[in-house]
């Protein structure tokens, strides 16, 4: 990205908004905007500066951070970091409109203030990159060194419906479009999907063969066929057909993984959680083999330990990560 990303800081802490600044203006990606010291200043710099993304204190006088981001932020499709103290406070500001929420550092330990400012980095250049429109389409002329993560794939079985319950309601409403494969009877998964959209910030539906891939649209395997990644005249859609279960599965996450890894390569997003058996493992390391980021839930947060550990001990998966951070991890790695 060569235009920097428009950052507006809004806490009624002049010593912390200060401290963001510091030590986010190191970060060439990054331009600060001249902080907001609460909701109503912040509106009028929203309306002067324009930012890309916003970083907003929750606990503030006159009009807390909530009340700010439902009714001056959403509507103008902003990305928005939510930071407290509080984390209890962490699903009500996601609900209201946030793409993210960072607890605020618990002491001024170098090591702590260090790791909070790295996290918060991060989130702030990847939801600008998201909020700055990409084209999905692949592009042909595309340097070997462009990893833009394009697609998120995700693959569960036992426990999965609650898990990824989990991660889509902690995702932003303009991420990249996310194909779904959980293991679920057929009838059951369109039922699946919309408790998934009434949930998450994002449109959730069902898959339809030749359904097109966009940005904020997450699509859910239909609980009888296989889903597979296609691309014709530069458009990605999904193949969903009837056919022979793979690993006693269908949908197979396998199928899926494949089918991404040849199709998109490195610039996906790939995710085993919990389940029994092994679907998934294999593809998952096809795509790592083709340079995608790839993740597996972990042993403690699992309601059965067996495919996140499948695609583990193959290699396939680059690390395991608790269900409570893998939207933040998912973000991190756009």
């Amino acid at each position: 990205m060569t235009t920097p990303i428009r950052l507006l800081i809004v806490d009624d802490s002049i010593v912390f908004r200060e401290a963001l600044a510091r030590g986010l203006s190191h970060e060439p990606l990054i331009h600060i905007l001249p902080t907001a010291s609460d909701p109503f200043d912040a509106i009028g710099k929203i309306k002067q500066y324009k930012p890309n993304v916003i970083v907003s204190d929750i606990e503030m006088p006159g009009m807390n951070g909530i009340e700010f981001i439902k009714n001056h932020v959403r509507p103008l499709k902003i990305p928005t970091i939510t930071l407290s103290a509080l984390h209890d406070l962490k699903d009500l500001s996601l609900r209201a409109g946030a793409s993210a929420f960072l607890t605020k550092p618990r002491s001024n330990t170098d090591s702590e203030v260090t790791k909070f400012i790295k996290d918060l980095l991060m989130l702030v250049i990847n939801l600008g990159r998201v909020q700055h429109p990409y084209n999905i389409v692949h592009n042909q002329g595309s340097s070997a060194g462009d990893t833009k993560r394009k697609l998120i794939v995700i693959g569960a079985s036992t426990g999965g419906t609650e898990a990824i319950h989990h991660v889509l309601s902690n995702l932003p409403s303009n991420c990249p479009p996310i194909l779904i494969v959980q293991h679920i009877p057929q009838g059951f998964s369109r039922m699946f999907a919309e408790r998934l959209n009434d949930a998450s910030p994002m449109q959730v539906k069902e898959a339809v063969h030749g359904d097109l891939l966009r940005p904020g649209l997450a699509l859910v395997a239909p609980g009888d066929k296989h889903m597979r990644l296609k691309e014709h005249h530069q458009q990605f859609f999904v193949d969903c057909r009837l056919g022979e279960k793979v690993n006693g599965h269908a949908p197979s996450v396998d199928v899926l993984f494949h089918s991404v890894a040849i199709t998109m390569g490195s610039h996906a997003i790939g995710i085993i959680l919990t389940g029994m058996g092994r679907d998934g493992a294999e593809g998952l390391l096809e795509m790592r083999i083709a340079g995608a980021k790839t993740l597996a839930q972990d042993e403690a947060s699992s309601i059965v330990y067996g495919m996140p550990k499948a695609a583990f001990e193959i290699g396939a998966a680059e690390k395991q990560v608790p269900l409570s951070r893998i939207a933040q991890e998912i973000l991190l790695s756009l």
